[in-house]
């Protein structure tokens, strides 16, 4: 998604896209790595659970995640993408500090209840991939928005 709003929104100068190469700022490299590594890390995690152990997500843990990604995931993205275009990001900084202390929330209760457990080293690595991706792709944004 992020890539597909970079891409209609390519003339926004406040994204800084040069018609040089590197095109993008070093943060916008940083967003495009880590979010593959991410997007990969999930993708893998899904198929390790539907094909190597057949196993079927309890009725509780699809809720969790599902209030992580469509009420943490899913509101970040658009309150950091408004705030990147805004020509006053710091309206957005209040609701994007409450809507990240929730999804960290839910990430983590998710990770300490439902898979700290039953997960073997192997889909602990796709977590990883999956957190830490999206969490350093997230710092890389906030700094573009706020520090740069």
């Amino acid at each position: 998604m992020f890539l597909s709003f970079l891409i209609l929104f390519i003339d926004h100068s406040k994204l800084s896209i040069s018609e040089s190469f590197p095109y993008l700022t070093w943060q916008f490299h940083v967003i495009i790595v880590t979010g593959i590594v991410a997007t990969i890390g999930g993708f893998l995690d899904w198929r390790f659970h539907r094909k190597t152990l057949n196993m079927k997500i309890s009725r509780k843990e699809r809720i969790v995640e599902a209030i992580a990604l469509g009420l943490g995931g899913l509101p970040m993205f658009f309150l950091m993408w408004f705030a990147m275009v805004s020509t006053k990001p710091f309206e957005f900084l209040i609701p994007i500090i409450l809507v990240l202390i929730f999804t960290v929330s839910a990430i983590c209760y998710d990770e300490f209840i439902f898979h700290k457990k039953r997960c073997g080293h192997l889909e602990n690595l796709y977590h990883r991939m999956l957190i830490f991706g999206n969490g350093i792709a997230w710092l890389a944004w906030f700094h573009f928005i706020y520090v740069r």
